[in-house]
């Protein structure tokens, strides 16, 4: 059992910059593909970022290619989505989520998630 706790969400201007973390419990976070999704209002969750279990491969969304970068800590069981030059368009609910298997794009194959944290970018 994984429990996910992110935080960093919030206000900031667009060009602006916010880091998001999410926190696992558990002893075994190291062995964790992890991911952020998002959600915006009336739109469907979407895939952000990806890691794999050692940090080694990465994966962005085309639209967030460039401006968005993933990291983890896994002395700390946390992992990051920094977020430079942001837009009004990334406004929504981020997610993390950890994996076993399976695609890191697809949202059905991750386990566990977290509540969520708002990101909103104002124009």
């Amino acid at each position: 059992q994984v429990q996910l706790v992110e935080s960093g969400g919030g206000l900031v201007q667009a060009g602006g910059s916010l880091r998001l973390s999410c926190l696992a419990s558990g002893r075994t976070f190291s062995s964790y593909a992890m991911g952020w999704f998002r959600q915006a209002p009336g739109k469907e969750r979407e895939f952000v970022s990806g890691v794999s279990w050692r940090g080694i491969s990465t994966y962005y969304a085309d639209s967030v290619k460039g401006r968005f970068t993933i990291s983890r800590d896994n002395a700390k069981n946390t992992v990051y989505l920094q977020m430079n030059s942001l837009k009004p368009e990334d406004t929504a609910v981020y997610y993390c989520a950890a994996r076993r298997s399976g695609s890191y794009d697809f949202s059905g194959a991750y386990d566990y998630w977290g509540q969520g944290t708002q990101v909103t970018v104002s124009s």
